[in-house]
């Protein structure tokens, strides 16, 4: 097989890829094809198959396992032809650092050959210079081709050795195979065509590749045409699907502006008949308390008489029993006889009466319509001009406007009751908050909040609750930054999952940071590893951990990784070596990590304060943001450092978002209602200081300037965030988002044309 192309030697227009096992990222060892054409070693395709059947790692595709185990698949020959190839070119025995000659030991003399000069093509041995001159005198070997071991290392005769290559046996080393048994399709050496194929009818190779190239040739060129089908409907789909999230973006605002002028009608509304309900409610449970508490007392008196009569029964002997009797029978006919109203006492029950017009199915304030996409802009355009709903006008912007006799504006609104079913009474306004005076780490995030929903075992009056987490739209945009240009917009770019094949556990991503150019690192808490990943989602290998460790938060620096691990700060190196480590404080349950724009120092979060540490492990300062006014007062969950040398963290403490100077000095807090009530999660900074916060618990990243000042929403739900965990920036323009369940979100950050 000969190279087509115009690359100097066949190796150099082969990816290194091509010879690396998908598995174990190692060279090829005894590499096996399965029927999806996927190539890996005998060993990992081993590892993986489970039930009678092997799932391809890359296309996913299951196959049945041979009886005879993994073994069974073809050997891919060509492969090993390449790796025959490569040992070769990297040379074998050395002495002083050169090859030796593979004759010179065979003639007796010394042990090892001299230093060689040539390699012989078709015998694949480096020979010495008067070896290499003998063996072109041979009745034997006088055509074989003797070349220059210089050029040959050099990759200038790779394709000439491809051409006087033959494969080897497997079942019999030192054969070549230089037949096909027709029947069989397996191919032969001299030894195997003896038994069992002697009576088969075989062919050369070289005649069998002439009779079946021309069938190969017909169906890869059926794939050629597919291939070419299947990219012109890849590109026609990015098309669509680019032109659907570009309506969907515009959608999304029209929508929310449109919601928040619905919502603004309804507030004043909604703080009045709360009023209301709240004072209804206080009234009516002043009087009830007074009947729970005289009920209370009987069902106690009840059960206890209950409890002492089964205990009697269940325990008693004959004489026992019969002796209590008449005072048991007696007590229990009393409680019987006991008068009381079964059920509550009558009770005005709140109505929440509702416009009739939202009541009615058909009624929406917001409707969406679907329009096929037309080949061309301007097609589509004329499309809706022409053929749109008479009864269903659009507005500029192309919002449907309903009719007027079917809903009523906000305005009208507010002069209509409003109905519904049920509505419950908010106890003592909002739900549970943690504790005061301690943070909450991630870990207990989720804890917390499903203790903080009060008592879901008892039975309510009312169906409704009133909840301390807002789902609201953050505050827009101040009146400055409207179509300055200066507000970033994400611009999807790619998503991928970060489960491995050698992972035991469902990922947990505690940490990211950017690693090398366009080059993510992924803390893996729940595996122990530190993963390596492209912009685009490719697997690069992983930088080792000690033995043991967990790694929480992670940062780059220059030729080494810091992580945290339970309550100690490591430094390693590529390779995993420790440099060294530093315990930290065990009052915080985990340590935010991030290195310095200059990336000779990083920066660990401990206690309400943070501490900066240099390449050495030794302490380069130490500050609380905020002064020492402020000691115990701090939790800084999540850190990061932006371009202009401050630090940005998430104070779970106050519960707010804290930007400082190197020196500990505020800059600028938020903590106003753009937060919906969340404790703030992970922070990143662009190239530009924008300042990119994750709330969990509404599905948002939210985006402040440098100062910490309230933006508006950067990424939503509808955006595919679904539980965001931790971010970080690459590059100052890609903003990765890790989610719970493992999955990675990249989004370019680009400002408004």
């Amino acid at each position: 097989m000969v190279s087509q192309g115009s690359s100097p030697s066949l190796l150099e227009a082969l990816s290194s890829d091509f010879l690396a096992c998908k598995i174990c990222l190692e060279q090829l060892q005894v590499p096996k094809t399965l029927p999806c054409l996927h190539t890996y070693c005998q060993d990992c395709l081993a590892q993986l198959a489970e039930g009678g059947r092997l799932r391809c790692p890359e296309c996913r595709e299951s196959v049945p396992l041979p009886p005879t185990g993994v073994a069974a698949f073809k050997t891919n020959f060509f492969v090993n032809g390449l790796l025959d190839l490569v040992k070769a070119r990297a040379g074998g025995d050395l002495r002083a650092g050169k090859p030796a000659c593979a004759l010179c030991p065979l003639m007796g003399g010394a042990s090892a050959g001299g230093p060689a000069t040539a390699r012989c093509l078709d015998c694949a041995d480096d020979l010495c210079q008067a070896c290499a001159d003998g063996h072109r005198c041979t009745r034997q070997t006088h055509s074989h081709r003797v070349v220059d071991l210089v050029g040959y290392r050099a990759g200038w005769y790779d394709e000439e050795a491809r051409e006087r290559q033959a494969a080897q046996c497997p079942q019999h080393p030192g054969e070549a195979l230089r037949f096909l048994c027709q029947p069989c399709s397996q191919l032969l050496c001299r030894e195997c065509r003896l038994d069992p194929h002697l009576d088969h009818p075989c062919l050369p190779l070289a005649e069998a590749v002439r009779a079946r190239r021309p069938g190969l040739e017909e169906l890869l060129a059926g794939v050629d045409n597919n291939l070419a089908e299947l990219e012109a409907t890849r590109l026609a789909e990015k098309e669509a699907l680019t032109r659907l999230r570009e309506q969907a973006s515009k959608v999304v605002t029209q929508v929310e502006e449109a919601a928040e002028r619905v919502l603004r009608a309804l507030l004043a509304q909604k703080q009045e008949v709360l009023g209301q309900l709240r004072a209804h409610v206080e009234a009516a449970e002043e009087a009830a308390r007074e009947r729970l508490g005289e009920l209370e007392g009987r069902e106690q008196v009840a059960r206890e008489a209950a409890a002492f009569a089964r205990r009697v029964l269940s325990l008693g002997r004959e004489a026992e029993i019969l002796s209590l009797e008449g005072a048991i029978a007696q007590r229990l006919r009393q409680l019987q006889g006991c008068p009381w109203v079964p059920g509550p006492a009558p009770c005005q029950l709140p109505q929440l009466e509702l416009h009739p017009g939202l009541l009615d199915k058909n009624c929406h304030l917001l409707r969406l319509s679907f329009e096929k996409q037309q080949p061309q802009d301007s097609e589509k355009d004329g499309a809706r001009s022409e053929g749109g709903d008479a009864t269903q006008p659009q507005s500029r912007d192309g919002v449907q406007t309903p009719d007027k006799d079917r809903a009523q504006t906000p305005q009208e609104d507010e002069a209509q009751p409003l109905k519904a079913e049920r509505a419950e009474t908010p106890e003592d306004d909002g739900a549970k908050t943690p504790k005061e005076g301690r943070a909450q780490t991630p870990q207990e995030d989720g804890g917390t909040q499903a203790r903080g929903g009060g008592r879901s075992n008892k039975k309510r009056k009312f169906k409704g609750r009133l909840k301390s987490i807002s789902r609201e739209p953050s505050p827009a945009p101040g009146p400055n930054l409207e179509g300055s240009g200066l507000l970033p917009r994400p611009i999807f770019f790619c998503t991928f999952p970060t489960r491995m094949p050698g992972d035991k556990r469902a990922p947990r991503i505690t940490g990211l940071c950017p690693f090398g150019s366009r080059e993510i690192l992924v803390a893996d808490e729940q595996n122990r590893a530190l993963k390596r990943f492209s912009l685009n989602g490719d697997y690069r290998g992983a930088v080792p951990v000690p033995e043991g460790c967990s790694p929480c938060s992670v940062a780059a620096l220059q030729d080494a990784v810091a992580f945290s691990a339970a309550a100690r700060l490591y430094l390693i190196n590529h390779n995993g070596e420790v440099q060294w480590r530093r315990a930290l404080s065990l009052c915080q349950a985990s340590h935010a990590v991030a290195a310095m724009p200059s990336g000779d120092r990083v920066a660990v979060s401990v206690s309400g304060h943070v501490e900066v540490y240099n390449m050495e492990g030794s302490l380069a300062t130490r500050f609380i943001p905020g002064g020492k006014a402020n000691r115990g007062l701090r939790a800084l969950v999540f850190l990061t450092t932006s371009p202009q040398g401050h630090f940005v963290g998430s104070d779970w403490q106050q519960n707010s978002l804290v930007v400082c100077d190197g020196l500990g000095q505020v800059v600028g807090e938020y903590r106003g209602p753009g937060l919906h009530g969340c404790q703030p999660g992970s922070v990143s900074v662009d190239k530009k200081g924008y300042i990119f916060l994750t709330l969990r618990e509404v599905n948002k990243v939210v985006i402040l300037d440098p100062k910490g000042s309230l933006l508006g929403d950067f990424l939503t739900a509808y955006h595919g965030l679904e539980k965001p965990r931790v971010t970080t920036m690459v590059d100052g323009r890609y903003l990765v988002v890790s989610l719970s369940n493992g999955t990675i979100h990249v989004f370019r950050v680009r400002p408004l044309d």
